[in-house]
């Protein structure tokens, strides 16, 4: 049997949770338009034949401008150096523009660190990881107009790091998501699955609670908000017919309160019945969740805040 950890890396909204989530064929991490919206790396369990694939959704690189920030970018790389896989997720949209300006002055294949330099600086890290092998997933292959442009870029990434294996895919439409598993399971070592066999995630019910809510808030509203909302779990009762879960929404300031509150409790409503739809959806059984709003200023930059909030472990921390 072959088994391991995969982890699952790329910069912010490459499409990396879509596809935990494709894999998984469940709806388990949460997925938004906007940056940064994955902040814990996520475990998610699938067994094929013969392989038991562990995979490890992981926060979005980017440029940290707060002490959660550096926190995530951390424990993504920190996945990596753990993992016996690693699957390097980008999308070619963005990168495939400033292909067709550069190849127009010259036919030289353009460096990666001009193309995509978020990717070029993760990759350089993740290079000095001799001995694990790395797949390149291109996904959102399919809303590529130009095709033409695919070749130059593929070239870029190719030269930048040494990629056992590229795979174009597409994670929201589940093309090429199959052979991408099969070139996965082929590179894990032999060994002894790690899980009992019904395990999706080794996260407890209350971490999905605090993740449905604040996904809520992500798809709900727009600004400056959605990143500066952090949620605390402050009850979980499992033990009655229903599961019952009271939890507060922190802000920053006093103007982000009133927005989620909402004109006569309206907006706090929709985010309360969202998040009870997924947490049943999940669970399988009936959730009572009540949930309040604390103005908790500078949440993001203060240690004792963010091991409060549940963001302790996200600095390397492997436990």
């Amino acid at each position: 049997m072959r088994a391991g950890t995969i982890a699952i890396v790329g910069r912010s909204n490459v499409g990396k949770s879509t596809l935990l989530n494709q894999i998984l064929g469940e709806r388990l991490a949460i997925v938004s338009p906007l940056p940064q919206t994955t902040r814990d790396p996520l475990l998610g369990v699938v067994r094929r034949e013969g392989a038991e694939l562990a995979f490890l959704d992981t926060p979005g690189i980017h440029k940290p401008k707060t002490e959660l920030g550096s926190r995530m970018n951390s424990s993504a790389m920190s996945a990596t150096e753990s993992a016996d896989v690693v699957v390097f997720v980008t999308d070619p949209i963005e990168s495939t523009k400033l292909v067709k300006k550069k190849t127009k002055r010259t036919d030289e294949i353009p460096p990666l660190d001009e193309l995509a330099p978020e990717d070029a600086a993760l990759l350089k890290s993740i290079k000095s990881l001799k001995k694990i092998p790395i797949i390149l997933a291109m996904n959102k292959v399919d809303a590529l107009r130009d095709k033409g442009l695919m070749l130059p870029l593929l070239q870029s990434y190719l030269n930048a790091a040494p990629f056992r294996e590229l795979v174009p895919i597409s994670a929201l439409k589940n093309d090429g998501v199959e052979r991408l598993l099969e070139v996965i399971a082929g590179l894990l070592p032999e060994g002894e699955a790690a899980f009992p066999e019904d395990t999706l995630t080794d996260k407890p019910s209350s971490f999905f609670a605090r993740e449905y809510v604040r996904e809520q808030v992500l798809l709900g509203l727009r600004g400056e908000i959605p990143h500066a909302v952090a949620v605390s779990i402050d009850t979980f009762d499992e033990g009655s017919d229903k599961l019952r879960i009271a939890a507060t929404i922190h802000v920053e300031k006093i103007g982000q309160r009133k927005i989620i509150v909402g004109s006569g409790g309206t907006v706090i409503k929709d985010l309360r019945l969202g998040a009870e739809k997924r947490l049943r959806q999940l669970l399988g059984r009936k959730v009572k969740l009540e949930l309040f709003v604390r103005v908790t200023p500078r949440w993001k930059e203060t240690p004792r805040m963010l091991a409060e909030l549940g963001y302790d472990r996200l600095n390397g921390d492997k436990k």
